[in-house]
């Protein structure tokens, strides 16, 4: 695979408004088959007790899985078709890592799995998502 494409996947993943606006503190950094993204905690990602919102665990393992499928795609963008997220423990703190892994793919579709870890290491949540190729080319993104 051509590093160029995973350093264009990571400018176009943070590039993309909701990294912008919402998600301000989020890194990316992703290679073949695999995809760690991270966030910085703040309170605004918070519900009333105070630690991480789910939608904020689905975005972190839903996106880690993603750009794993896509860093495997030179040519399409990749469409989530369904994912599934356990919730483990609360964060509230610190920084998280969201990491990704292809685990199946055939002609159509792609199955890939993701973790995120808190700062002293351990699981969070996890979850699996299924992907297939849009008709959508990266070349007609504009961050990418």
């Amino acid at each position: 695979m051509n590093k160029n494409h995973f350093e264009r996947l990571e400018h176009m993943y943070l590039k993309a408004n909701i990294n912008t606006d919402m998600f301000d503190t989020t890194t990316a950094k992703i290679t073949q088959g695999k995809a760690e993204i991270g966030l910085t905690i703040e309170e605004k990602y918070f519900h009333a007790l105070n630690a991480i919102h789910g939608s904020v665990y689905f975005k972190l393992l839903d996106d880690a899985a993603f750009f794993a499928v896509n860093s495997l795609v030179e040519d399409a963008f990749i469409l989530t078709t369904s994912f599934n997220i356990n919730l483990i423990r609360p964060a509230n703190k610190g920084k998280l890592t969201s990491k990704g892994e292809v685990k199946f793919q055939s002609k159509n579709m792609f199955v890939a799995e993701s973790t995120i870890y808190n700062e002293d290491g351990k699981a969070i949540g996890f979850g699996t998502g299924n992907f297939v190729k849009s008709k959508v080319l990266l070349k007609d993104v504009p961050t990418y």
